[in-house]
Parts: structure tokens; C-alpha cells; sequence
């Protein structure tokens, strides 16, 4: 090769490489998935939100401790059951050094609850995230009103999840624009999305720094923040071990010796807020029968496979919540395993030589079902795991279809918020959009309702108490676990840690 065309080539590699100085520090995340828009009112995705959190700032966020704290608002009030006030802090700016101010918040709100308010008739997809929310005023300079339509205590727990525009660039680019463009107030802003490969950032200096209930208070510590979307777990795990990328997270289980035998690189995990749990078809010819479905309570060892197959990274659950969440109760009665007894509760259900099922799962979940599947037939429950794409399952799981002739499904259902309300309504309310098993229990319907619009905490906390003990009597689910989630990190890597919300936060985070 001669050395023009040595020239030529690296002058294209060059060309194909984001642009840095040599002595520009930079933190590169192995991510699971590419964000789906760069909208932070346009979708319904933990993975994107992840990415532009780190482009756009929230009225509320939470601490590493999960506590929500004021971010673009200085501070907030409830005045009465149904409104609350938040006072916007003073010297936030846009990525293009226009400062937001309280018609940006109210812009961005509306954006969110309004029918139609995306332009073109589109409502956003997040709108049911903020419940009962009637309209937003402007009371002030610098303060906004949350009106709703009935008590909602959740409110202040699901805000961190809403991320503020610039209404002068939305209306400027419109929704269309938005899917590929950002003008946010958070620590980095937007070089280049790579789509399918990278999300390139650099940091904001003129960033306002972020809540000071989060130390330590500034802009970010890096120039430049890099997800460079690596969907497969193997190319993930090589790429750290390699050095290419300095986070990763989804780490499976049976790659957490690897990582940490490696000198430079180190797991890190923390409780995740996602509640895994097997929904049962109430309406077939099997489990609708109590006895059943204790039976299988009873064959599944938790924590065998919590430990064989999960490498001891869950916490088991007895009920829909995790530990960690609001109103949670540490000692509702445990199924234990006990495989005889399982044989002879299927029996006294007329089942003395037990039953023949199939369990309903993704291909990411195939070996833990299988797992499962292997500790049930010991108690005379023969289970054939059946995989399907989640488009496909979540079709025929779903409450309104009424032709549903499965049997068991392993599934899950997030709690960012860790409040009841985000989990417990809409698995366990009668045709909640989640309620897989179609349980259906006026009594706990009640509860659920009294639940939601309670503003003191004790009696809220009774209301889901006592809702958890009877699904915990009724078992319309076989209630599994809470896996952590576990990253593996680059020992350069300092100044971060995960958060239980699954948000990479890197305002903070540095690199040696």
C-alpha cells in the first residue's frame, strides 16, 4: 500500500470519528437499546429516557437514595387536595442560551396533559402519567400551579419522570423536529445522534447545576458523555472487559466473575424497582381453583433459583411491591417450598397425578423459565415453556382479550415511582391495562380507589396494606421476585453509582 492510499485512509477514519481534542475526557456508556426519539413527550420508554435525562432537566428528581428533591424548581407546596405550587428557580438556560422561565414549564405541562397539544391532533403518550391533572396556571413570575381534578398525593413522585422544553423551539421545530433535535437545560447537550450506533453529548457550561439537595452542585465533570448502543449482551460485556466503554448495564448474572476477575473493570448493582411474577389465566380450567394455584406456590422454590440462576441479585416478594416502595408490608405470609405439599393440593383439586401446563415468555427470559419450569415438575406440575416475540404474548395477555386460553405467563411491571399507585392499580384493578391473570376483586378495587386519592400517609399506606395481604391470600399471581439491576463499570470510572430507577445519570460521574 502506497502511502496516498495510507493518507486516504486515515484521513476517512478520521472523518467517521467524533470530533474531540486528544486531551478531551469522555464517558462512554455500552447501552441496551437506542432511544426511540430525542421527544421527551413522545414515548413511553425507560431506555429513552435514560438518554435525553441527560439532555433535559425535571421539575423534581430523585436523589441516589431515590428521595424526590427539587431540580428546576426551587421548592414546592401542596395547597390544598388538589393543587400544588412550585417555585422555578432563577438562572436556568436552554442549550442555545435562552433562559427558561415559567411559560416554558406551563408549555412543557400542557405539552404533556393536554388533548391534541402535540400539534396535528396528537395527544402525548405520557399523559397518563400525571393522572388527574386539570390545567396549569402561571401564579407569578416565577411560580406555576398544578390543578387536578381530585386528590393525587403521587403527583410529586411521578414529576422526576417529565423532562422541560423550550416552548420557543418546540414551536420553532415543531413535534416532528423534536424526534431528532434538543434544546434542553440539562448538563450535556446534543452533538450528533448516530441512529442504531451512538448518541454523542458534550457538556453545557453554562449548565445551572442540577438540584443542591445532589452533591456535589456544577456542571458536568466530563467534556464529552457517549451511548453507544450495544444490544447484544456478550458485545457489551467484551467491550468493557475491552476498555471500549466505561458502563454497561443489563449484566447478566453469569457474567459478574468475569468482570470482576478482570483487573480494570468492577460490578456495581442496586435494587432495581421492576417486580417479576408469574400472572395465571383465572378465567381457564386450572387456576381458577385457590388450590391450585397454591400448589404451585408451594412447588416453586424461590430461591433456589434466586440464587443458581439470578446469582443471588433478588430480592424475593410475596406480594405486588417491592420492599423498598411506599406502603410495602415486610411480613405478608410466605408460600414456602414444600413440594409435598404442592402434590397433595393439586390432588384435593382433582389433579392426583398433577397437571400439564405451558408458561408464556420472551427469549431474553428463556433460561429462567426453563429454570422454573424444572423446579415445578418435582411437585407434579409438568410445564412447557413456549417463547414468543412481546408484541405477540402481550396480545393475548392482555385483559380485554377474552379468548386468552393460556396458561401462565412470566412477566414483570416497573415502579419507577415506587408508590402502589404506579404498580398495584394497574395489575390488580379490575381490567387494569396490566391485570394479566383478569383478577377481579371489589374489595381490593375499594382499597386501590381509597388508595389513590388518601393525602395522609398512614392511612394511604393501610389502604395498600390491606390490599396486599388479600392478593396475597387470593394469589391471582405466583409473586417472584425484584432482580437487581447490575453494571459493570471501568475501574477509571468515579463519582457515579446506578440508580434504582435505572436512570445512568453522568452529571457527576468522572473518569482518571
Amino acid at each position: 500500500m502506497g502511502n496516498f492510499q495510507r493518507l486516504l485512509i486515515t484521513t476517512a477514519i478520521a472523518l467517521v470519528l467524533p470530533t474531540a481534542s486528544l486531551s478531551a475526557s469522555e464517558i462512554r456508556v455500552g447501552f441496551t437499546a437506542d432511544a426511540l426519539t430525542l421527544d421527551p413527550a413522545n414515548h413511553r420508554n425507560r431506555e429513552t429516557e435514560t438518554i435525553i435525562r441527560n439532555m433535559h432537566d425535571g421539575l423534581l428528581t430523585r436523589d441516589p437514595d431515590m428521595r424526590v428533591v427539587p431540580e428546576i424548581a426551587q421548592s414546592w407546596t401542596q395547597t390544598s387536595p388538589t393543587a400544588f405550587e412550585f417555585k422555578i428557580r432563577k438562572g436556568i438556560k436552554f442549550h442555545d442560551g435562552s433562559d427558561l422561565t415559567v411559560e416554558d414549564v406551563k408549555f412543557t405541562l400542557d405539552r404533556l396533559t393536554v388533548e391534541g397539544a402535540m400539534g396535528d391532533g396528537q395527544t402525548s403518550p405520557r399523559k397518563s402519567l400525571l393522572g388527574p391533572v386539570k390545567d396549569i396556571e402561571i401564579v407569578g413570575d416565577d411560580t406555576i400551579r398544578i390543578n387536578l381534578n381530585e386528590p393525587w398525593p403521587l403527583l410529586p413522585a411521578m414529576l422526576p419522570f417529565q423532562e422541560f422544553v423550550s416552548k420557543a423551539f418546540v414551536e420553532k421545530v415543531g413535534t416532528t423536529g423534536m424526534a431528532t433535535a434538543e434544546n434542553g437545560a440539562g448538563p450535556f447537550k446534543l452533538v450528533e445522534w448516530r441512529k442504531g450506533d451512538s448518541i454523542i453529548m458534550e457538556r453545557f457550561d453554562d449548565y445551572y447545576g442540577g438540584s443542591p439537595d445532589i452533591a456535589p452542585v456544577g456542571k458536568a465533570c466530563v467534556d464529552r458523555a457517549i451511548f453507544k448502543v450495544i444490544p447484544e449482551t456478550a458485545s457489551r460485556v467484551a467491550a468493557l472487559l475491552a476498555g471500549d466503554v466505561d458502563i454497561i448495564n443489563g449484566l447478566p448474572p453469569f457474567s459478574i466473575a468475569q468482570v470482576e476477575q478482570n483487573p480494570n473493570t468492577a460490578v456495581m448493582t442496586v435494587n432495581g424497582t421492576r417486580s417479576v411474577f408469574l400472572a395465571l389465566n383465572l378465567h381457564g380450567d386450572k387456576f381458577d381453583d385457590i388450590k391450585v394455584r397454591q400448589a404451585v406456590a408451594h412447588a416453586l422454590d424461590k430461591q433456589l433459583i434466586i440464587d443458581k440462576i439470578l446469582g443471588g441479585n433478588a430480592v424475593s416478594i410475596e406480594g405486588i411491591l417491592s420492599p423498598a416502595a411506599f406502603a410495602s408490608t415486610p411480613d405478608l405470609p410466605k408460600h414456602e417450598y414444600d413440594a409435598e405439599k404442592a402434590k397433595a393440593l393439586l390432588a384435593e383439586a382433582g389433579f392426583p397425578d398433577g397437571i400439564d401446563i405451558t408458561i408464556d415468555a420472551e427469549g431474553a427470559d428463556k433460561d429462567t423459565v426453563e429454570a422454573i419450569a424444572s423446579v415445578l415438575a418435582k411437585s407434579g406440575i409438568r410445564a412447557k415453556v413456549a417463547v414468543g416475540e412481546s408484541a405477540q404474548i402481550d396480545a393475548k395477555w392482555d385483559p380485554k382479550n377474552d379468548k386468552n386460553d393460556g396458561d401462565m405467563y412470566f412477566t414483570s411491571w416497573g415502579n419507577g415511582s415506587l408508590d402502589p399507585f404506579d404498580i398495584f392499580v394497574p395489575t390488580h384493578y379490575t381490567m387494569g391495562r396490566g391485570n394479566a391473570s383478569g383478577y377481579s376483586n371489589k374489595e381490593v378495587d375499594t382499597l386501590l380507589d381509597q388508595g389513590a386519592i388518601e393525602l395522609d400517609p398512614a392511612k394511604r399506606a393501610s389502604f395498600y396494606q390491606k390490599a396486599e395481604a388479600i392478593v396475597n391470600a387470593d394469589l391471582p399471581y405466583i409473586y417472584l421476585w425484584v432482580p437487581k439491576d447490575i453494571y459493570g463499570v471501568s475501574k477509571r470510572l468515579k463519582g457515579w453509582k446506578p440508580s434504582a430507577d435505572s436512570r445512568i445519570n453522568l452529571h457527576d460521574a468522572c473518569v482518571e
